[in-house]
């Protein structure tokens, strides 16, 4: 077995209810290095944070050349599984999707996100549009031969203004994961989902591991642990941190 391979197999198993993998979110080969450094199980890239360390705005608005080069970049800067924000997939159709992980597969990546927004706008795809694009990504990733882990994300709570976070909102992204998960996706990832009660209702309902983003309004590790979640993503929230420490260092030196 490839060390690709066996990666992709620790991934996966990193993945268990009330136990979550954390994942604090890179965006190059050295802020990798650093996190893994830190004691991470595993690397994941945050396409808001590649986007802003390299110049572009996020939505797919970072040429896929550069996406690829800077994924093996950073998968051969650690020692550790490696997933990448893939957004939307990087293409218009299904098959353009497979075709996009079949390339992060052949830089080292051992999964990815894919997203159910148009990058163009944020609006979200039909839930059928969004299955079949994920069903070409694990066409895709058996070809390759890679138990290649889909973290299959939703918008519906990141379009929809906190005081409507509401069960309604959440049954259509517990329908959307379902139909996802027959598509071949691993992980439901529900951004902006901060509730502790839907949280709670939707670890327990989905087919799907749950992925929750951290945040200043989020429950505590320990609450979203005791609430069921399977994992949990810093976002942009790292590259932010860094860039603000960066700033007030500057500030302290030049206004000596």
């Amino acid at each position: 077995m490839s060390d690709q391979n066996l990666f992709a197999e620790q991934f996966r198993l990193l993945h268990v209810r009330g136990k979550p993998l954390v994942l604090f979110n890179a965006w190059d080969a050295g802020s990798a290095r650093a996190v893994a450094a830190g004691g991470a199980k595993a690397i994941a890239l945050g396409s808001w944070s590649v986007a802003a360390a390299h110049g572009y705005e996020d939505g797919e608005r970072v040429p896929f050349d550069f996406v690829i080069d800077n994924l093996k970049r950073i998968v051969g800067s650690v020692e550790l599984p490696v997933s990448i924000d893939l957004e939307s997939g990087y293409g218009e159709t299904p098959a353009d999707v497979g075709r996009s992980v079949a390339r992060v597969i052949e830089a080292g990546a051992i999964g990815c996100n894919l997203e159910d927004s148009f990058p163009q706008d944020g609006s979200l795809r039909e839930p059928a549009d969004g299955a079949r694009r994920i069903a070409r990504a694990r066409v895709a990733a058996e070809s390759a031969g890679i138990p290649f882990f889909i973290n299959a994300r939703t918008d519906d709570f990141m379009q929809t203004p906190r005081a409507n976070h509401d069960l309604a909102l959440l049954r259509a992204s517990l329908e959307r994961g379902r139909a996802y998960a027959d598509a071949g996706a691993d992980g439901l990832f529900i951004p902006g989902l901060v509730d502790p009660g839907l949280i709670e209702r939707a670890a327990k309902e989905s087919p799907l591991p749950l992925n929750i983003m951290k945040s200043a309004q989020a429950p505590t590790f320990e609450q979203l642990a005791a609430l069921g979640v399977a994992r949990i993503s810093h976002g942009p929230g790292p590259y932010r941190t860094a860039m603000s420490n960066l700033t007030e260092a500057c500030r302290a030196i030049y206004a000596a």
